[in-house]
């Protein structure tokens, strides 16, 4: 008897010790948009890597998917061939398809404990509008940004400029930027006074000049867009006069990939871009950098823009709820406050600025602050069912104006016709 105890006791040791092991090979799935490997994909490594060490039981296969529309194409497509995918950070602008596509789960279903409120209600509500609809939160806020002005302060001094008062209206900022342009003895510019990239997010760009002029591109529920009023025109009207009229922008259009690496060049002394470029600028720049809110028209603002994470309707219920813990890992304050200080990316929430690495942060790198000073002026970006095709549209018609080929009002009163074509059906709907 006492071996048949000692061998059940042996055999129970054993089995927990098997349930244990298994808990330990609970695996994730995360697709993870960076392009190329380097400084982001380490800093996101090395996030998972605090992940599973506090969570042994849990293991985290990340893979880098490359930009957002690759992202969400190869974890769609490999849900579609059966693997698990439990969470991937993706566009906060495709939350409507996702949603409409049901491969998505909201976040309300997690949300057990006050704790989990407190944590579900922390972030700021600019960076929610992109990830909430009919009163439920699909998208939670994690590599998020807004557009802002950098500029050349060494540039200003030169031109007699105070390097402390960058223009804040669109008529300062076309005089400032005439006052910035530097030619050769040639009559060749060697220096642009600003420059707005015009390809890669063309919409994103035009988002902001809508916002300064007091419209938005489309309504909350996304079945409707709003890009030919008058308003509207006047603001695609003005990006193309900055090149055309006064001359302190390149004519056409303006490469967003290249467009900070030119601005480093000193080959224009403003450009609006990501705050996610923050740290590489401030790191690169042989020169003073200043950082400041887009100027104003009627109002000031900008869209947000950007990447959230998502809870995908993927693997069994026990991997659902170890992505969850993931997800509020990653945007723990601590942890938003690190992948703001690696990369310039806004803070998703106040308790981020709290921290004491993030306090100290701002104090040697204040321009850090403008993002999120920004977000109180800061405006939903354009998101709309079947929303490729509509910012498609809208970035044609940009591009058509800026390099001539169709007046503003044209351009933008055919893609106002192509767009409500496509949101018919879910207007019906």
């Amino acid at each position: 008897m006492k071996l048949n105890n000692k061998l059940s006791f042996l055999g129970l040791a054993v089995s927990l010790s098997a349930i244990n092991v298994s808990a330990k090979q609970l695996d994730l799935t995360m697709y993870y948009p960076v392009a190329v490997g380097g400084a982001l994909t380490k800093v996101v490594d090395g996030m998972v890597d605090d992940f599973e060490s506090a969570n042994p039981d849990i293991n985290v296969n990340a893979i880098y998917a490359g930009n957002y529309n690759d992202t969400r194409v190869k974890a769609l497509v490999a849900m579609k061939s059966g693997k698990a995918v439990q969470t991937s950070v993706m566009f906060s602008i495709d939350m409507l398809a996702l949603k409409q596509r049901g491969v998505i789960l909201p976040f309300n279903d997690f949300i057990k404990t006050e704790e989990d409120k407190k944590w579900l209600e922390s972030f700021y509500p600019a960076l929610m509008a992109n990830g909430q609809v009919d009163g439920k939160t699909y998208g939670i806020p994690f590599q998020r940004s807004t557009i802002v002005m950098y500029y050349n302060k060494d540039a200003f001094r030169e031109a007699g400029l105070n390097p402390d008062q960058p223009p804040t209206t669109w008529e300062e900022m076309s005089d400032t930027a005439s006052k910035l342009v530097k030619k050769s003895a040639s009559g060749e510019t060697e220096r642009w006074g600003v420059m707005i990239p015009s390809t890669g997010y063309p919409y994103w760009m035009f988002g902001a000049l809508a916002k300064q002029q007091g419209e938005q591109l489309m309504n909350t529920e996304g079945t409707k867009v709003n890009f030919n009023s008058d308003n509207m025109v006047e603001a695609l009207q003005y990006w193309r006069d900055l090149g055309n009229k006064y001359q302190v922008m390149p004519t056409g259009t303006i490469e967003w990939g290249t467009l900070r690496q030119e601005f480093l060049e000193q080959k224009t002394a403003m450009m609006w871009h990501s705050t996610g470029n923050l740290t590489a600028v401030m790191k690169n720049a042989t020169f003073d950098v200043g950082v400041a809110q887009l100027p104003a028209h009627i109002e000031p603002g900008s869209p947000t823009g950007g990447g959230n994470f998502y809870l995908l309707n993927s693997g069994t219920k026990e991997e659902q709820q170890a992505a969850y813990r993931l997800v509020k890992f990653m945007t723990s304050p601590e942890r938003s406050a690190q992948w703001s200080i690696e990369t310039g990316y806004v803070g998703v929430s106040e308790a981020s600025y709290a921290t004491p690495e993030m306090k100290l942060h701002v104090q040697n790198t204040p321009q850090a602050l403008v993002a999120r000073d920004q977000l109180s002026v800061a405006t939903a970006e354009l998101a709309t069912y079947e929303a490729g095709r509509v910012r498609s549209v809208l970035d044609d018609a940009i591009q058509a104006t800026l390099t001539g080929q169709s007046s503003a009002k044209e351009a933008l009163d055919s893609a106002q016709t192509q767009a409500d074509r496509i949101l018919r059906r879910a207007n019906r709907g």
